[in-house]
């Protein structure tokens, strides 16, 4: 679907041409950060694989984070947009700030009961019958994310929580929005004018993206209701706040038992894998709070 705006790119063209961008900024933020290492750690390349799985890199490691989400996500959307239309960021819905608070609202409600939703789906997915080697490889994919995770959040002080709910929680949430939501699903649904479908298979490539089988189908719901949020809204700010407020609770939730003295290995362990499988019968109060949160939007203008 093409507007005045456009410059005559389809937009299902341009979801191509971003995801051959993306690839190729996650190229060049991966030699970046070799730079940035050797510059803040003082040590060769050579060094840098193990290194960064030590807490002591901690500083480093957040640069380096900070440079790929943004080098790898944000910045070709931002390229992709503007190559598709005269006013990229309107195209991606970052101009949208009439927000009102009882929108605000219910995106939080929203959130939590999708997070109920998505530790069953957590708990559904751990016990999914597999082949052992595959369980085996599966376990050592997971315990080498959180090593580097752990290495990285470092919440020692409150001055680490904040930091963490910047680089960890903010910067995340407002790149990978604005490259899955208002750029890959917006430009397949103006493209393919079917905007659940494109939904879909973009919630697909964000769980893909994320590398972790035990959270594959929670971050393939929490992908649909971002793509929700973003769908009935409009407002790349919403899906923004709403992923964030995932990726701060996490955070909290982990700096809340570090400062009652739990190692951060154990305040590391997620808690999804071991909730039950009662939490979809939320599922009926998430679709309820949509439809009060689409009546908020009656008569905008959609996307397609």
């Amino acid at each position: 679907m093409l507007d005045q705006d456009s410059k005559g790119i389809s937009y299902t063209g341009g979801f191509f041409m971003l995801i051959a961008f993306a690839v190729a900024g996650l190229l060049l933020g991966s030699l970046l950060a070799i730079p940035v290492w050797q510059a803040m750690t003082g040590t060769g390349i050579e060094t840098m694989k193990e290194g960064m799985s030590n807490p002591a890199n901690s500083n480093v490691m957040k640069v380096i984070q900070a440079i790929t989400a943004v080098v790898g996500f944000f910045v070709p959307t931002l390229i992709t947009a503007a190559i598709l239309n005269r006013r990229p960021i309107k195209l991606l819905g970052l101009s949208s700030t009439d927000i009102r608070l009882n929108q605000v609202g219910l995106v939080i409600l929203i959130v939590a009961g999708a997070l109920v939703i998505s530790a069953s789906l957590s708990y559904f997915n751990s016990h999914l019958p597999i082949p052992e080697t595959w369980r085996l490889k599966f376990d050592t994919m997971e315990r080498q994310y959180n090593e580097q995770v752990e290495a990285i959040i470092s919440l020692r002080s409150t001055g680490d929580f904040v930091l963490a709910l910047v680089i960890m929680g903010f910067l995340p949430a407002f790149c990978e929005e604005t490259f899955f939501r208002g750029g890959l699903q917006n430009f397949m649904t103006r493209g393919s004018g079917k905007p659940w479908l494109s939904i879909i298979v973009v919630s697909f490539l964000f769980s893909l993206a994320h590398i972790s089988y035990y959270g594959f189908l929670s971050r393939f719901f929490l992908g649909i209701i971002l793509g929700a949020i973003f769908h009935y809204s409009g407002k790349l700010w919403l899906s923004i706040l709403a992923h964030f407020l995932n990726n701060a609770l996490a955070i909290t939730m982990i700096y809340i038992s570090i400062r009652q003295g739990t190692p951060l290995k154990e305040a590391m362990k997620d808690s999804d894998s071991t909730a039950g499988p009662w939490g979809i019968l939320v599922i009926p109060v998430v679709v309820v709070l949509f439809v009060l949160f689409k009546k908020t939007f009656t008569g905008r203008r959609r996307l397609a």
